[in-house]
Formats: C-alpha cells, sequence, structure tokens
C-alpha cells in the first residue's frame, strides 16, 4: 500500500501536470506545457479515469478503465483506438479553459502523428510524416504528371502525340499494359511491404499490454463490423460526432463511408480488370455495362463526394479537436484522392476527346504519388486503428483486471 507521503507527492504531480507513473518527486514539478505527448495523454487519462463521465462514449473509454497507469503501449494503443469524434471535449467539465486543461481529441491526435512517424518503415523515411502536406502533395503530382507529359512528347510525334493524337479511346496505345504494370507493381508491393512491417511493430507492443491474448474468430469478426460500419464515428450515442461546435453531426461519419467504399470499389475494379485480362484475356479498356467499370465509375463518383465532404468539414473543424500540425497531412490525402478519383471520370468521360493523353499522364500522376505517399500519410491512420480494435475487442473479452480485490 503506498505511504501517506507518495499519495501526496502523486496528487500534487498530478494537479501540476505531472502523470503519477512518473512522479518522482514534489520539488521538481513540469508544467503541462513541456510534457511530452504521450505524458499529456497519461495525465490527461489519470484524469479521465477518476471521472468517467464519457465512459459510454467509445471503446477509449471502457479500455482505459481497465488501467491504473499509463506506460507507452497503452497510450499508443489507446491514442490510435480514438476516432477523433470530438465528443469528450464537448462534455467535459475539465476542459479548457479549466486549470486541468484535459483534451483527449487534441493530446491522442499528437500521439498518433508520432506513433505513425515511429513506426514508419523503413525508420528514416518516417519523417515524411511532418513534411508530407497538401503542396508536397500536390507538387509531387504535377512532378509525375510533367514526367509522363514529357515521355509521351518525346517517344511521340511531339505536341501532336499529346493533344489530338488518334488513341481510338484505347490509352494502352500511349502506355502500353506490361510497362503500366512494370511502373506501378514494385511501388503498390513496397506500399503494401512497409505498411506490414510499420504496422507489425506496432502490434508487438501493444500486444502485452492488451491482454496478451491472440485474436479469437468473434474477436476478428466484431473488430471488422466495427471498422465497416466505421461505429465510432456515431459519437457513442448514434446522433454523431462534434465539429465546428456542440452540435451533433453525422456528416463526418457518412463522408467517411463514402470516401472509404469509393476507394474499396475503385481498389476492386483494378484488382477485377487484372483478373479479366490475366485470367480469361479480356483486354482493357472496358465500357458499361462491365463490371470493372461499372465498379470504377460507382467508385470513383463516391470518392470524390467523400473527398469533397471531408475537405470542407476538416475547414470548419474546431481547432481544438486535433493537432494542427496535421493539417497539411490531412488535406494533401484528401486532395490527393479527390485528384485521383476526379482525373479518373475525366478520362473515362474524355477517352473520345483530344484531350486523352492529357488526361491520362495527370490520372496516372495523381496515382503514383498517392501509391508513393500511402505509406508515409494519413492513409496510416486506418491500417493502426484496425489494429487497435482488433486488441480492443480481444482485450474486453478477458477478465477485467481492475476491480473488487484486484491489486
Amino acid at each position: 500500500m503506498q505511504t501517506l507521503q507518495s499519495l501526496t507527492e502523486d496528487a500534487k504531480a498530478l494537479a501540476n501536470g505531472l502523470p503519477v507513473h512518473t512522479a518522482k518527486s514534489s520539488a521538481k514539478v513540469i508544467p503541462i506545457l513541456a510534457l511530452s505527448p504521450e505524458d499529456e495523454v497519461a495525465r490527461a487519462l489519470q484524469i479521465c479515469n477518476a471521472c468517467r463521465y464519457c465512459e459510454g462514449f467509445c471503446a477509449v473509454f471502457p479500455a482505459m478503465t481497465r488501467r491504473l497507469e499509463f506506460g507507452s503501449a497503452d497510450v499508443h494503443y489507446l491514442a490510435n483506438l480514438c476516432h477523433n469524434c470530438g465528443a469528450c471535449l464537448h462534455a467535459c467539465q475539465y476542459a479548457p479553459p479549466h486549470e486541468f486543461a484535459v483534451n483527449i481529441p487534441k493530446a491522442m491526435a499528437e500521439v498518433r502523428g508520432k506513433t505513425y512517424a515511429d513506426y514508419a518503415w523503413p525508420s528514416a523515411l518516417g519523417s515524411l510524416y511532418q513534411r508530407n502536406g497538401l503542396t508536397l502533395s500536390l507538387a509531387l503530382v504535377a512532378a509525375l504528371t510533367l514526367f509522363l507529359v514529357l515521355a509521351v512528347v518525346l517517344q511521340g510525334n511531339g505536341l501532336a502525340a499529346l493533344w489530338g493524337a488518334d488513341l481510338g479511346g484505347n490509352f494502352y496505345r500511349l502506355f502500353p499494359h506490361n510497362l503500366l504494370v512494370g511502373m506501378f507493381a514494385p511501388v503498390f508491393l513496397f506500399v503494401v511491404f512497409a505498411l506490414s512491417m510499420g504496422v507489425r511493430r506496432f502490434w508487438k507492443e501493444i500486444k502485452p499490454a492488451t491482454s496478451g491474448v491472440d485474436v479469437g474468430s468473434s474477436a476478428a469478426a466484431e473488430a471488422t463490423s466495427d471498422v465497416l460500419r466505421l461505429k465510432y464515428l456515431d459519437g457513442g450515442h448514434g446522433q454523431g460526432c462534434n465539429n465546428e461546435d456542440d452540435a451533433y453531426t453525422l456528416q463526418r461519419r457518412r463522408c467517411h463511408h463514402l470516401t472509404f467504399y469509393g476507394f474499396m470499389l475503385c481498389f476492386a475494379a483494378t484488382s477485377l480488370a487484372t483478373v479479366y485480362h490475366y485470367v480469361f484475356g479480356w483486354a482493357a479498356p472496358y465500357d458499361l455495362p462491365s463490371l470493372p467499370k461499372v465498379l470504377g465509375a460507382v467508385g470513383g463518383v463516391g470518392l470524390m463526394l467523400g473527398t469533397a465532404g471531408l475537405w470542407r468539414l476538416n475547414f470548419k473543424r474546431h481547432p481544438q479537436h486535433g493537432d494542427a500540425r496535421q493539417k497539411p497531412m490531412d488535406l494533401g490525402f484528401i486532395a490527393l484522392l479527390f485528384v485521383v478519383s476526379a482525373s479518373g471520370l475525366a478520362l473515362w468521360l474524355g477517352r473520345g476527346t483530344p484531350a486523352l493523353a492529357l488526361l491520362l499522364c495527370l490520372h496516372l500522376g495523381a496515382v503514383m504519388a498517392l501509391f508513393a505517399t500511402l505509406p508515409y500519410g494519413k492513409f496510416a491512420h486506418g491500417v493502426f486503428r484496425t489494429a487497435a480494435l482488433l486488441r480492443h475487442n480481444t482485450e474486453k473479452r478477458q477478465p477485467n483486471p481492475i476491480g473488487l480485490g484486484a491489486d
């Protein structure tokens, strides 16, 4: 049992913004602003653990109640379990300007940004998270598009190959299928491998802190359902998140759904087209009512609508809801997805026009830029959050270590 002196030191440390588990001496007080992102989350959660007003809001707070202390692994796990819906900030009686200054969405966002960089593979590229902003993303699209344009001009008949060339609506006459596969397949494989290596390191750290039990089928099924439904973007009460004020809205959830399922439909269209080409020998391009074209068209429209909505909501978002330093990265990812979908639809609609070659270069440049930044941008949050949800649904099926008679 703790002595009266140690309890007093813990109380003083907590009152001065120092996490209890790191408090060494009441003579050395660290102000809240000087805390590391992990220590700030630990400090805030210790206050939340005493209050528990937000216990039913999302997965974070039930997971929090299973802990008395918050080490690095616990903080990284809980930060990626947080969906940044903002509900807890608007409900909190200790939120700024209260002297406790509890801001869970902002604290969690800062840790998430740090974990993406810390777990990036290779680690030397982790710093790209800090530089992967809107300007960089669009500049990369422009650079890759210009590279493809120059390739077309130099390999063809000058500018005539770029505008007005008679391709019969078949862009493979400009970039052969095997050339495109050779360009994109290595990048795609690298993206999958880099993300897998990053989430593997994350999983190895948080598994011992989340019961250490392997994921069972029922936990995996529930986590999959949570991911596909974006369950925790409903604010815990089904009315939605807070965005710019205290009003609840389901717009963020709906825009995320349009973006996620639009992206997945586009990916399914590409995958099915690959099967058509290599298994059945049906060469592209495809047109309506072929299944790849239906999936691509519906997915492209959904992706455009979803990203346009997220862009608008991002600019209207309450400044206390997240880490302002990550805003360029968020906007960069949204912009890339929008340009990919918009240019893809424009390429389809303009395939019989003189602009086909130029539209193709723009679309391929945007897709290549998106692929190149996937492991080091906002896309990673979906992968890490899925891992956190798998651990949460596994952990909550185990006996709660914190209860009557617990040490």
